[in-house]
């Protein structure tokens, strides 16, 4: 099963396609076999969170927090890095920013 902060390669289906395509994304959790992710894109002016080859990525890479979805472990390919403790961190940071509507 992957973990929180697992850098994954996966098959994903996009709401615009029938098909599926083989793309990066950060593993935010996991519960009752569903995996919900972040997808992460090469597309450096896009908005999110940086993340470089020194890190572990293939290329500097952006984890886009506007878009998250879920998926199964039957998706996923591989697991290419775990990321650090402080960029998890930041990822919780973000995500809590974003969702602080929610607070009463």
């Amino acid at each position: 099963m992957p973990k929180t902060g697992d850098v994954i390669v996966a098959r994903m289906q996009f709401v615009d396609s029938e098909g599926f395509k083989v793309r990066p994304a950060l593993v935010l959790f996991e519960e009752l076999g569903n995996i919900i992710i972040a997808g992460i894109t090469t597309n450096m002016q896009m908005k999110g969170i940086h993340i470089s080859t020194k890190e572990g990525a293939a290329q500097d890479s952006i984890i886009k927090l506007n878009y998250i979805f879920t998926i199964t472990n039957e998706a996923i390919l591989k697991t290419v890095f775990h990321l650090s403790s402080e960029k998890k961190h930041l990822v919780f940071d973000e995500l809590s920013k974003r969702l602080g509507g929610f607070k009463t």
